[in-house]
């Protein structure tokens, strides 16, 4: 993931949570909120209630390869950290599908905070 941090620690994973914006959908959860960095942070939240192992590993790497392209689409600049969290149609479906709610949940938080 060229010039892209994960997110690890649980504490930033919560701050995102109970402080940042988010836009829900069928396919994927999205949740943004500015760092004090000047790189782009990633994290993404896969729980049990999707399925077994491979479907999980599934659903990260779909929505890892979204993001990049919706990276590269909007040409995000560093200073946020975002949270993705996978839902159940999640591992069905391909990384374009996911890269179009992405885009669109993405602009609408960017221009929400301004």
């Amino acid at each position: 993931m060229k010039n892209i941090t994960s997110i690890k620690l649980n504490k930033d994973f919560k701050r995102a949570y109970f402080k940042g914006k988010y836009k829900a959908h069928p396919l994927i959860v999205t949740y943004i909120i500015k760092n004090n960095n000047t790189t782009v942070r990633v994290g993404i939240t896969t729980s049990k209630k999707i399925g077994n192992a491979v479907k999980r590993n599934r659903s990260r790497r779909v929505i890892r390869a979204a993001f990049l392209e919706v990276k590269k689409e909007l040409n995000l600049k560093g200073g946020y950290d975002f949270i993705f969290v996978a839902r159940n149609k999640t591992p069905f479906v391909k990384s374009t599908q996911i890269a179009k709610v992405m885009k669109k949940q993405i602009a609408s938080i960017l221009k929400e905070m301004g």
